[in-house]
């Protein structure tokens, strides 16, 4: 088994297993996750493996951010499980969220992310073409003609690859999807637009504008068609459904798309043009301000990419932005230099190795290894990140920073800010500089950085933590429990028992937490950072908390011995369930774990040791 697959394997586990994923994609960073139960999103589990950087919930998605290495857990999670893609026209789930705007914003976070990759590629093949141009490609050579619109084709045809991802997000067709942005791309429309009559359908009229890089119509078109796949569903005859349900579907999409949702879809988005123009016309400061102060906070939520359709339109309409670009530039950079300051701080060598490795990663554009890596971490670094991003952004702002094409702002992506303003990239460099030099001296000076060695405090580079058995039987190899999850170890490492007891008690002071509603398993700390979770029977969370009590409250520190979950063993096994108990420490290698080698164990028999390093502690 290969590593990736080891990691994806703990990683499924703890998002409930594929029979809990809906849906799967990832943007540059995450997996985002839709779950059909979003209580088995396990937060702490995730957020201890060495692989992931951080676990979040956001609105209606579960996301585990991973870093620059996302591309191949991802490719590995859809290689060894059968998720069930989303937009094979089944019925939708419903969304609790009652906030509408709230479920917009998570609709379009939804829809956008999954294309990142392609307007990034677009973006930086205009890039290309642009420090081609500044060499002597001739502007209006056949070279440079050529591979414009091969550049542009990421952009014209944005309704496609939106119409793909919007399918997937409502659930729907996305082959029909496919065929309404086709509806409102085709030559014959797009001619038709050009000429500039008026044109109608049986007498309605039908506006005229053109679709091509435009965001909003195809997102509401196929929401729309969503609900009208359901509508055909329900009244197509069984017998000819195969023919009669994509007729209606195609039949009443495509006049209302461009009669009525289209037109309001664009003029939507002239209202965003309108609002972006203001902007800039008035207050060309604010936005680059706000977005490099608040960058990071958006980044943990996932949320930044709701900023990417008002980009989108910018670029499209102006031919350069102020939304993203300048703004996301001052706040990467000064993610960089906030962990470069940590690394000339940290006396712990590992502590500086992270800190300069996201530094480094924050530079070229990636600052979630920086954001959960360091700048959270250290006391008071984000605050410098956010001030330092915030004033970066503002001489952006005021020196009429824009970027020109799309590109994860960092140093290596610089050439998306060259235009026919020569003085526009010497404002990028300098935006760079500041948000760098300010955000380094600020952390240096201001954030807390612990000095202590295990030298500092006179305590062994090595301890070892015994724990005691959490119940009285016969012990059982981890690999032999009758559950593959638990025999993998992808949950953890430890030891199993086969109880001859009622009783469940804790094998080491603690503190309890997590407890769950079913009473089947419990949540340990240790004062040194070990976690334990006991888990007691396989698949005994079907029995709904019966035949379980558990003894203690979240938060409540226990003593070795003490009394955790009173089972009813004869219960348990009378409906057939096996009531194996299992003990795992989450955040320990299996060769630290050192298991009791006796037959049968008591609640007062030694039955695990932890080697642990003092500096893990």
């Amino acid at each position: 088994m290969s590593d990736h697959q080891k990691i994806t394997d703990r990683i499924m586990a703890a998002v409930g297993g594929a029979k809990n994923v809906k849906t799967l994609n990832h943007c540059a960073t995450r997996l985002r996750f839709t779950l059909a139960d979003k209580t088995q999103f396990d937060i702490q589990r995730l957020e201890q493996m060495p692989e992931v950087l951080s676990a979040v919930n956001s609105g209606d998605e579960s996301q585990v951010v991973i870093g620059a290495n996302v591309t191949k857990y991802y490719a590995e999670i859809t290689k060894n499980y059968h998720i069930r893609e989303a937009g094979d026209g089944t019925k939708p789930s419903a969304d609790h969220e009652k906030n509408i705007l709230k479920r917009v914003l998570n609709a379009i976070v939804s829809i956008m992310a999954p294309i990142i990759t392609v307007l990034i590629a677009g973006g930086m093949f205009k890039v290309v073409i642009a420090i081609l141009a500044l060499f002597g490609l001739d502007p209006k050579g056949v070279p440079y003609l050529t591979l414009s619109f091969m550049a542009d084709a990421a952009f014209y045809f944005l309704p496609f690859m939106l119409a793909v991802s919007a399918a997937k997000k409502f659930n729907t067709n996305t082959y029909l999807a496919m065929m309404m942005a086709g509806v409102l791309l085709h030559p014959n429309f797009t001619a038709m637009v050009a000429a500039g009559k008026p044109i109608a359908l049986f007498g309605a009229p039908i506006r005229l504008a053109s679709y091509g890089g435009s965001v909003i119509p195809i997102i509401l078109i196929v929401w729309f068609m969503s609900y009208v796949e359901r509508f055909a569903e329900k009244i197509a005859p069984t017998i000819i459904k195969t023919m009669l349900k994509p007729l209606l579907v195609a039949l009443i999409t495509a006049p209302v798309a461009l009669i009525v949702i289209g037109p309001i879809g664009s003029l939507l988005g002239d209202g965003l043009y309108t609002a972006v123009t203001f902007i800039n016309q008035h207050t060309p400061w604010l936005v680059p301000t706000v977005v490099g102060a608040f960058t990071p906070l958006l980044v943990m939520v996932g949320m930044h990419v709701s900023l990417l359709p008002l980009a989108t339109l910018s670029i499209t309409r102006f031919g350069s932005e102020t939304i993203m670009g300048p703004g996301m530039l001052a706040s990467n950079i000064a993610q960089a230099g906030a962990a470069a300051a940590i690394a000339f701080r940290e006396k712990q060598a590992r502590g500086r190795q992270i800190a300069l490795s996201a530094s480094v990663t924050a530079l070229s554009g990636i600052t979630e290894p920086a954001l959960y890596g360091v700048t959270l971490k250290y006391k008071r670094a984000l605050t410098c990140v956010m001030v330092s991003g915030g004033l970066a952004g503002l001489f952006a702002g005021l020196t009429g920073l824009v970027r020109y094409s799309f590109g994860s702002p960092g140093i290596f992506t610089l050439p998306v800010f060259i235009g026919n303003n020569p003085a526009n990239f010497r404002n990028a460099l300098f935006t760079v500089a500041i948000a760098f030099g300010l955000t380094f001296v600020s952390t240096y000076l201001f954030a807390i950085v612990e000095k202590k060695t295990p030298a500092d405090t006179n305590e062994p580079a090595i301890k070892c933590q015994n724990l005691k058995s959490v119940v009285t039987g016969k012990l059982i190899p981890l690999k032999d429990v009758n559950d593959d999850v638990f025999a993998s170890g992808s949950l953890g490492h430890g030891v199993a028992i086969a109880p001859e007891d009622d009783l469940i008690v804790a094998p080491v002071d603690a503190v309890v937490t997590m407890t769950y509603p079913t009473g089947h398993a419990i949540g340990l700390t240790t004062a040194t950072g070990q976690e334990i979770l006991i888990h007691v029977g396989i698949n005994t969370v079907k029995m709904n908390g019966r035949g379980f009590k558990t003894l203690v409250k979240a938060d409540q520190h226990v003593t070795a011995g003490e009394p955790l979950i009173q089972i009813d063993l004869n219960l348990i096994k009378q409906e057939s369930f096996d009531p194996t108990v299992m003990v795992l420490l989450l955040n320990t290698p299996a060769d630290r774990i050192n298991i009791q080698k006796k037959a049968t164990v008591t609640t007062d028999d030694h039955l695990l040791s932890v080697t642990q390093a003092v500096s893990e502690a």
